[in-house]
């Protein structure tokens, strides 16, 4: 399970370290596209297809679906893990993110998310105001 929170520098040639307890579950090559919420996702191969096999159920008939796959699909670009754990995020991607020269990654359970620094201190403060109106509306489904 991908868990944690680790901040990260770029280097010279865009390439990032995955950190040190997120590599033997990522493997060697990953999957990496536009997420949610300005993010980016990298998934491991075997998670990555697991995510197409349920894109490819949807109907394409709803506008917001086909859009949604689209945005998912065209994004993504595989990347090798190098010796040291580097992979290689596209100026694209980057700039999607609103990243930078340093990237949070954040471990959800079955992906990583890659955020700007900013823009996750950001997102987390929110989520952090927010957490007892959640807690409560996961209480109502049973999840807490």
């Amino acid at each position: 399970m991908l868990v944690g929170e680790y901040i990260h520098v770029f280097d010279s040639k865009n390439r990032i370290s995955l950190p040190a307890k997120f590599r033997k579950e990522m493997g060697g090559k990953v999957i990496i596209t536009y997420g949610l919420d300005r993010c980016l996702f990298v998934y491991p191969l075997s998670q990555w297809k697991k995510v197409t096999e349920k894109l490819s159920e949807l109907s394409i008939g709803n506008k917001d679906t086909r859009s949604f796959i689209r945005l998912l699909l065209a994004g993504a670009t595989e990347a090798d893990i190098d010796s040291v754990g580097r992979m290689l995020i596209p100026e694209t991607l980057k700039s999607f993110a609103h990243i930078e020269a340093r990237a949070v990654a954040i471990g959800v359970h079955t992906r990583v998310e890659l955020w700007g620094e900013e823009a996750w201190n950001e997102y987390r403060s929110g989520a952090e105001k927010d957490a007892d109106v959640l807690a409560e509306k996961l209480g109502e489904i049973g999840l807490l």
